[in-house]
């Protein structure tokens, strides 16, 4: 049995709000939602939908990084946004992420993210051989 092996990339502000980032079992990693924050858990690029799917990707390399993968070994890829029609003016951006292939996934709008000022939110699963 592979024992889970967790991450915390902001660890002050995952105890507060009771997660972790990612947890990593054999070749399987979990990676919690990203959203555009700082390291005190402020909402950043309030508005701006493409800049917070930029600082939701950098933050998801960060994540990838701690366990020697990249964005190649993502498997699933979950998108939730509160404003799809703005979303899909700039999921075209994704191809600057995923290079050599596209993973599977989902895109939901959803009503509200957990604080009122962030407009996406990304979540991995990530297979590494």
């Amino acid at each position: 049995m592979e024992t889970p092996d967790y991450f915390m990339l902001r660890p002050e502000v995952e105890k507060a709000y009771g997660y972790s980032h990612a947890v990593k079992i054999g070749n399987h990693i979990k990676v919690s939602g990203a959203v555009s924050m700082d390291d005190e858990g402020n909402p950043t690029a309030v508005g701006d939908l493409l800049q917070q799917m930029k600082n939701c990707y950098s933050d998801l390399d960060k994540v990838l990084k701690n366990f020697n993968c990249t964005f190649d070994d993502v498997v699933k890829e979950d998108v939730f946004t509160t404003n799809m029609p703005l979303f899909l003016e700039h999921a075209a951006y994704r191809s600057e992420i995923y290079k050599n292939h596209f993973p599977t996934g989902t895109w939901l709008g959803v009503k509200e993210l957990a604080l009122p000022e962030l407009l996406i939110e990304i979540e991995l699963e990530v297979y590494k051989v």
